[in-house]
């Protein structure tokens, strides 16, 4: 019996890992993707490797919170399935409605329930990590809005990511020895560019490991039933199979959200984001990839948006400022190579004014609706499991 739940339980794993590999590989490749820089193969294969990485170093703060520290009782066997289950049914409701509900919150809310249903919540536990849900958005925004005011128009202006046609790299065999060259069409700002693409991208990687191995590890580690190296290698695994599968149509789309920017803005994106989830993922808050993502991306759409009026104008919205109008869509253009970005509180350039709406206020709000609806759903639910069925527990 134990050995038949254990196997539901990986198959449960598998599928939670197999949907977050899907959507994450996605967010952290489809720019590289969309530029041309790396296959779609290459960038599961890669994806693969450094979501291990990130699960079995920094993802396990996250494991040892999720698995011990929200609850006073260890995980079972039975309770850690169920709460596979309430996982996987967020993801579902989070496909149905099209929104990128944070797996780590989900998975949050499932073992919060368990506790709620038992009487073993930590409460001081759940309160921190709940605060650093609230903080995590605003961090994201302001650090997004900074950079799209100020850093974004500047780096812009002197940074040209382009993908030339042929190899990157080829041999130079003229000598006794080959040695590697420059591509027929690669420029050498070329192939620093493209290390750079590829360096973040292994980050954002590795930071995806970090916050989501845990969600699909954490339930089945311990009491449950598997070593910690076991359950990151299934999860691992399971993950890697949805970058070389499901994947691929996201990397396409970039997960719905960053299609419609330019590599550049979304490589600020990335760092950003991953930062924010690596460190707190570091001191073993679950904390979601998607959350810092969807937030810094509003952040440097509004920073851009609200260049051609002042910082004050912009936060106090003063009514000086009203013939200035402001661009919702702002991050999707470009200034021309060399020329000169407007200085704050100058009109942008007429294809800055007519770019599409990127800081879309409703989408915002769906958004952080669903992060309220999606935890609290698998609370509620989880919590109503284990007091009808109390033995799970």
């Amino acid at each position: 019996m134990v050995e038949t739940l254990l196997v539901v339980g990986i198959i449960a794993s598998v599928f939670v890992g197999f949907n977050i590999g899907g959507s994450s590989t996605g967010i952290t490749w489809g720019p590289s993707v969309g530029a041309g820089i790396v296959t779609k193969t290459a960038a599961a294969a890669i994806m693969t490797v450094f979501v291990f990485l990130g699960g079995m170093t920094v993802g396990q703060n996250v494991m040892g919170t999720l698995s011990e520290d929200i609850i006073t009782i260890d995980l079972t066997l039975s309770a850690g399935v169920a709460v596979l289950f309430f996982i996987g049914l967020g993801i579902l409701v989070a496909n149905i409605f099209g929104v990128p509900v944070p797996t780590s919150m989900t998975t949050v809310g499932a073992i919060a329930g368990l506790g709620l249903a038992t009487g073993t919540l930590n409460y001081a536990v759940i309160a921190e990590i709940i605060s650093w849900w609230v903080v995590t958005p605003i961090i994201g925004f302001w650090i997004g809005g900074i950079i799209g005011r100020y850093l974004y128009p500047w780096v812009n202006q002197r940074v040209d990511i382009k993908s030339t046609d042929g190899p990157l790299l080829s041999l130079d065999r003229q000598g006794a020895v080959p040695k590697p060259a420059l591509g027929p069409n690669t420029t050498a700002q070329e192939l620093a560019t493209t290390v750079v693409v590829l360096i973040i991208g292994c980050y954002m990687a590795f930071s995806a490991g970090a916050s989501n191995v845990p969600n699909a590890a954490a339930p089945l580690v311990g009491e449950a039933g598997l070593e910690v190296t076991q359950a990151v290698i299934i999860a691992t695994a399971a993950i890697g199979l949805g970058g070389f599968t499901i994947a691929r149509r996201t990397m396409d789309s970039v997960g719905g959200e960053l299609s419609d920017i330019p590599l550049l803005a979304a490589l600020f994106v990335m760092v950003t984001a991953s930062t924010i989830t690596t460190a707190l993922s570091y001191i073993g808050i679950p904390i979601s990839l998607v959350m810092a993502t969807v937030m810094t991306i509003v952040g440097i759409g509004w920073g851009r948006a609200t260049r051609p009026i002042t910082f004050r104008e912009a936060v106090t919205r003063d009514t000086d400022a009203q013939d200035r109008d402001i661009e919702l869509g702002a991050i999707v253009a470009e200034e021309q190579e060399s020329e000169q970005a407007p200085a704050i509180g100058e009109e942008e350039p007429e294809e800055v004014l007519n770019a599409a709406d990127l800081f879309n206020p409703r989408a915002v709000i769906k958004y952080i609706s669903m992060w309220i609806i999606g935890p609290s759903m698998s609370t509620l639910l989880a919590y109503g499991f284990f007091i009808l069925l109390p033995g799970v527990a």
